[in-house]
């Protein structure tokens, strides 16, 4: 009943917070080289696209595809030349090494603009070639995260996944023979499909542990307003009620071996992870159809790809909204993402917010501590067993939101 209404509320205010005014010519946040921040680069092309999936993403095709990357490589230099320095990159798509040698030469330009200390790529079972392993490498990759959803053949049969990505052993296999190529090789999981049982879910979890693979993100599935039709006729009605026994599930078998870090992440050893506004209060988003928040500025550029080469190849960084935030919704976001990573530091939030923090934090840490979610110790709040599944609840509906945001901007660009 709680985490019911933890999610009512949470998809109303993240609705809220993800609808951005019209009008107006939105301006990219001030370079600084004084903060630990992201370069968050979308490629937004896929072989075959999911139906549970809302990213922006399209159907590759080659030539386009390299006009793509010609202007990201465009977009990263503008960021270069307006004062921005980053620390680490993330790689998000579609899949991002559908064009590996496109890939490699656009992280070789990052690290050579910025001072990058770490890198991290996602990809597909099918992409886990000893070439593109290589290549990655040079690249100076250092994290790859694996898109695998399940092992189970029925379920990735409904996904449309079999065909293209092979069966649950075979992909088991590959992911056995790249484990040791890089610092961290993680395993992108999801749970409660339709008809996905806990002897299915046990199975991938015994599945994950016998590879030693060295993190597991098991995401909930999360419904957007353009995929809820299709994901109900291709893999069924989704039943809510069944997501906290699955994560309970999941949470029991993995820790240990696993921590956390995050409330749907486990690691064997520190390291980034997929949802990196955990361990970066700043990112830039580069590419089409990303978003990035900066300076207490949230903004999104072009969805439209087409557009978005056409901006750069007339110098010009391709926005299309940006969104103020106050200081009561930023520290309604830290609040929000620190404790994502199940615990936030309370010092760290004074030095940031000053005389500003209480009055706009502790009526939620008051009203979290009388539902049992959180404890302070030590000048730090953390979940409890019970809040760490209202965070689930709560995460899910933000990037549900943020689908939804998606999916307006698409519309908004045609």
């Amino acid at each position: 009943m709680i985490a019911r209404f933890i999610g009512e509320r949470a998809r109303r205010a993240f609705s809220r917070a993800m609808t951005f005014g019209e009008g107006g010519h939105p301006e990219l946040p001030a370079g600084t080289a004084s903060k630990d921040r992201l370069l968050y680069l979308h490629i937004p092309f896929c072989e075959k696209l999911c139906p549970y999936c809302s990213f922006n993403r399209v159907v590759f095709v080659e030539p386009l595809a390299r006009n793509y990357f010609r202007a990201l490589r465009k977009e990263i230099n503008l960021y270069r030349e307006r004062g921005h320095d980053f620390s680490g990159v993330y790689v998000g798509g579609g899949t991002p090494t559908v064009q590996i040698d496109e890939l490699k030469e656009t992280l070789l330009l990052a690290r050579a603009n910025f001072g990058i200390r770490e890198i991290s790529v996602e990809t597909n079972p099918n992409h886990l070639t000893a070439d593109n392993v290589r290549a990655l490498r040079e690249a100076g990759v250092n994290r790859l995260s694996v898109g695998v959803q399940s092992f189970d053949d029925g379920l990735l049969r409904a996904m449309d996944r079999y065909e293209k990505y092979g069966s649950g052993s075979e992909i088991a296999g590959r992911l056995k023979d790249t484990l040791g190529a890089f610092n961290t090789l993680n395993a992108d999981m999801i749970f409660n499909f339709a008809t996905q049982t806990p002897e299915i879910l046990a199975r991938d979890l015994e599945t994950l542990i016998d590879i030693g693979i060295d993190q597991i993100t098991y995401y909930p599935l999360m419904v957007s307003d353009s995929t809820r039709e299709k994901i109900h006729r291709t893999l069924g009605p989704v039943d809510m009620k069944r997501e906290k026994r699955f994560y309970r599930q999941i949470t029991e078998r993995l820790i240990p071996p696993y921590h956390f870090s995050s409330v749907w992440c486990f690691s064997r050893k520190p390291s980034m992870i997929d949802e990196y506004v955990v361990g970066y209060d700043e990112y830039a988003g580069l590419g089409s159809g990303s978003i990035g928040f900066m300076g207490g500025t949230c903004y999104a550029n072009t969805f439209s790809i087409e557009d978005y080469i056409r901006r750069l190849d007339a110098g010009e960084i391709p926005l299309m909204a940006a969104r103020r935030f106050d200081t009561r919704e930023q520290v309604q976001y830290d609040f929000l993402m620190r404790l994502f990573g199940t615990e936030m530091n309370l010092e760290a939030l004074r030095k940031k917010y000053g005389r500003n923090l209480g009055r706009h934090l502790w009526p939620m840490v008051f009203a979290f501590r009388i539902a049992g979610a959180v404890r302070c110790s030590k000048g730090r709040l953390s979940l409890t067993p019970r809040g760490r599944y209202f965070w689930v609840v709560m995460m899910r509906e933000f990037f549900i939101a943020v689908n939804n945001f998606r999916d307006f901007c698409r519309g908004y660009d045609i």
